[in-house]
């Protein structure tokens, strides 16, 4: 049991219907991490919206401060004074990349290649490497581009979750793990998202750094 995803279920009764699938992506996100992966995330509008805010609960301190840790600070505090003192003001992470935050690279291959590809090409590119998840985030469960990032991480290997509507559109049949929010309209979707996201987030914050 975790206490921030049965929170979240007692404050959000609607996700109670999800809140197996909430478990099965706190564990992957968990393996993702421990192997050395990265959480790769797509999205639009809104829903890219909502990746940039999970990059930024990940990338820094969330519930938690995040401190470094004694070894980690040895790193800076050989060196000379103010390299040390950067260690005071660090904090550690869960590595996390939004897709959506490369417009000179996204634009390029949508006028050179093919827009609908933009999410598809980095995924390829970032993940043949390494052990990193997908998460994809779509209303409809039927976004083009969001679908062949999906397509491209399986090829690759790659666990994928969905957050998604109610039938969970393509996505479901695709990705590892699909939360089917239990609505269909585009802004009530959105709604229920950000307290599935916050509540995945706060959970692997404790797991990792508490």
């Amino acid at each position: 049991m975790n206490e921030h995803i049965e929170l979240v279920c007692t404050r959000y009764p609607a996700l109670v219907s999800v809140r197996d699938e909430l478990y099965c992506a706190f564990d992957l996100l968990c393996g993702c991490f421990d192997a050395g992966g990265k959480l790769l995330l797509c999205g639009n509008g809104g829903s890219a919206a909502d990746c940039a805010h999970i990059v930024g609960e990940l990338m820094k301190g969330f519930l938690l401060p995040r401190r470094l840790t004694a070894e980690e600070r040895a790193l800076f505090a050989c060196m000379d004074e103010e390299t040390a003192a950067v260690a005071d003001k660090l904090q550690n992470a869960l590595p996390a990349i939004s897709l959506c935050e490369a417009p000179a690279l996204t634009s390029a291959f949508a006028n050179d290649v093919d827009a609908q590809y933009v999410y598809a090409q980095q995924v390829w590119a970032l993940a043949q490497n390494s052990p990193d998840l997908l998460l994809a985030l779509s209303t409809s469960g039927n976004s083009e581009n969001v679908l062949h990032a999906v397509r491209t991480a399986r090829a690759l290997g790659r666990d994928t979750v969905a957050i998604t509507g109610q039938d969970g559109g393509m996505l479901r049949a695709l990705c590892t793990v699909c939360i089917c929010l239990p609505d269909r309209e585009t802004y009530k979707v959105q709604e229920l998202t950000l307290p599935v996201y916050h509540a995945l987030c706060a959970a692997l914050e404790e797991h990792f750094f508490n």
